[in-house]
Parts: structure tokens; C-alpha cells; sequence
């Protein structure tokens, strides 16, 4: 089994870089998709109350083998359950059948109910309260995290975002890096590799390292320092997802993609993600 690399939070914890993500995935297929992980050796699954398959994923934590310690387990808190968190989180790991959640995430700032300061306040009770081991957030500007910072004191761990080839989100990842806040790319791939597989720098490098398209673009995000969670459902493709450590792009060939940066977003925008 491929061992991968970890990364360390700056409380402390540490997290495996590159893990499942299960976004659009029924229980059912999550259930067969987390068995095939494990075994492949995955050891990080990221899920939320959104996907609704929080189920599934606690079906096949129950019939792994592998010790509780050894997984890292993530789920967030919807955006419509900013004013009940204690709540939340509880019918969280109730259908993950946890006691603890490895990190919990807030899904989006949502600035326009103005609910996310005192959420995140929340949060730091769960953490003390060890609901949750880690505390973190996703799709934050530098202004929201700014606001959390100034009011709460508290610095996420981890901000997880849109992040992909064609959306490199630099100024973003500089924040955070300077509050000691790592940066996690979700649709990794640009959904299924839309505009990224077919781009010429792309074939190029697959075809220099043996590899497949996929494989390379995770392997820029770890290259780059990046926590990764690239979704599939398919066993083969998670295999292969995983099939990335025994080899690293050169220096000149990340510059190349980082070229492939339009600004490009698939997802919404965080200053204008509706509450529901």
C-alpha cells in the first residue's frame, strides 16, 4: 500500500494531503466508493450534511477494520444550520455512527444572513468540547476570514475552496498561508476535468511522466503544497487517484500549469452563495 503524505494544522493535528471526496455521490454508491478508498489506502473521507450521505459513509467506517484513529474524517455544518450548530453537528455523527468528527467545516460565510461569526464561535465550543478535533472553514474571502480573525480570535486550520488549473486562486492561498491556514481544493479537476484534461501543457505531461491527465493535475495540488479530496465513485478511479507518490512534476512543468490560470469559477461565488 502506497504510503502519502500528511500535513500538519497549526493546532497540532495532522491530516492526510490527499483524501475522498464524496460531493453528488448517493449512500449507496458513497458506501461502495469508501470501501474501495480504504482499501486502497485512503485513510481521509470528506463529506457534509449538504451531500446527504452522511449515511453511507458511516456504513462503511462501521464495517472497516482499519482503527478509528487511523481515518480523518471530515463533514460541515449547511448553511442553513448556522444558528443551531450544537444540533447540527450531533445529527452529523449520528448518521456517521462517530463520536468525533476530525474536522468540521463551515460550507460557506453566507454574508448575506450574517450568521457565520457566531457560528464559528460555535465551532470553537464543539472543538473544546471534543465533538470535533479540528475546526475549519470553506469558500472564505480574505475579508470573511479577516472578520472571524478580528472578532473571534480564532484561526481556521484549513480553508477549503475551489481550486483547479484554470482557478488557482493565488491571492486567496497567500492569505491564508500568512494566518498559518491551509488551503483544500474542492473540484480539483474542474468537474470531471472540464477545460483541464484537454489542455495541451496537460496531455503534455501526462504523456512525459506515464501518467493519466487526472494523475497529474492532483499531483500539481500536492506539489503545491495543497489538501486535496478529487471525487469518484468509480473503484478503478479512485485506485488510480491514489496512484500519485511515487512520482513529482519538475519545477518548470508546475510553471506551466500555472499559466493554465483564467480565473475560472464552476461554483458559485462566496460573497453571493445563497443561505439555502
Amino acid at each position: 500500500m502506497t504510503t502519502q503524505h500528511t500535513v500538519t494544522f497549526h493546532d497540532g493535528h495532522t491530516m492526510p494531503q490527499l483524501g475522498l471526496g464524496v460531493w453528488k455521490a448517493t449512500n449507496q454508491e458513497v458506501l461502495t466508493a469508501v470501501e474501495a478508498a480504504l482499501e486502497a489506502g485512503y485513510r481521509s473521507i470528506d463529506t457534509a450534511a449538504m451531500y446527504k450521505n452522511e449515511e453511507g459513509v458511516g456504513q462503511a467506517l462501521q464495517g472497516a477494520t482499519i482503527p478509528r484513529q487511523q481515518l480523518f474524517i471530515t463533514t460541515k455544518l449547511w448553511n442553513g444550520d448556522q444558528t443551531r450548530v450544537p444540533k447540527a453537528i450531533d445529527q452529523s455523527l449520528t448518521k456517521l455512527r462517530l463520536d468525533y468528527v476530525d474536522l468540521y467545516l463551515m460550507h460557506w460565510p453566507v454574508p448575506s444572513q450574517d450568521n457565520y461569526v457566531q457560528a464559528w464561535r460555535e465551532m470553537v465550543k464543539l472543538k473544546e468540547e471534543g465533538l470535533a478535533k479540528s475546526i475549519g472553514v470553506c469558500n472564505f474571502e480574505p475579508h470573511h476570514l479577516q472578520r472571524l480573525l478580528d472578532e473571534t480570535g480564532v484561526v481556521p486550520v484549513i480553508n477549503q475552496i475551489e481550486l483547479h488549473p484554470l482557478l488557482q486562486q493565488q491571492a486567496l492561498r497567500t492569505f491564508d498561508a500568512r494566518h498559518q491556514i491551509l488551503t483544500e481544493s474542492w473540484s480539483p479537476m474542474a468537474q470531471g476535468g472540464k477545460g483541464v484534461f484537454d489542455q495541451a501543457i496537460i496531455r503534455e505531461l501526462a504523456e512525459k511522466y506515464g501518467k493519466t491527465p487526472a494523475q497529474i493535475v492532483i499531483r500539481w495540488h500536492i506539489d503545491s503544497g495543497l489538501v486535496v479530496i478529487p471525487k469518484s465513485v468509480t473503484p478503478a478511479r479512485i485506485r488510480a487517484n491514489f496512484a500519485v507518490f511515487e512520482f513529482s512534476l519538475a519545477q518548470n512543468d508546475l510553471d506551466a500549469i500555472a499559466k493554465l490560470d483564467s480565473g475560472k469559477r464552476l461554483g458559485s461565488h462566496p460573497d453571493t452563495m445563497a443561505a439555502v
